[in-house]
């Protein structure tokens, strides 16, 4: 099996299991609507950079956060229980903010087209 391929399987496995642990597993009572998007891993298998995306406001978002650095150590203990692979990668963290600006771009896409209708409004009047 090529490097790439091993390092992909495993990425999504990481992705799968800490979506889990994040449903399950993690009691954590500051950590609110968490969803894991991707697994970033380096080429060696040691580290692994897990992007999240995190709903609410700021505060909520903060206090997600803390939860999430408080809950590491957990999570890769529980990755190297899972899966068994030589050697756990160090993980960290990674704030994905894709769906923040898909959402801010669809915000742009809507006001375009209401200016738009608008103004074939006033031309047919």
């Amino acid at each position: 099996m090529s490097n790439q391929l091993r390092v992909e399987k495993l990425q999504e496995l990481i992705k799968q299991e800490v979506g889990k642990m994040l449903l399950t597993d993690i009691k954590d009572s500051r950590i609110g609507f968490v969803t894991v998007t991707g697994v970033e891993m380096t080429g060696d298998l040691r580290e692994a950079k897990i992007f999240v995306s995190i709903m609410g406001n700021d505060e909520q978002i903060k206090t997600s956060w803390e939860g999430l650095q408080s809950a590491l150590g957990f999570i890769r203990r529980e990755i190297g229980h899972r899966i068994k692979i030589k050697f756990t990668p160090e993980i960290s963290f990674e704030l994905d903010k894709s769906l923040d600006y898909s959402e801010h771009i669809q915000k742009l896409l809507l006001k375009v087209k209401a200016e738009e209708d608008k103004k074939v409004e006033n031309n047919a009047e």
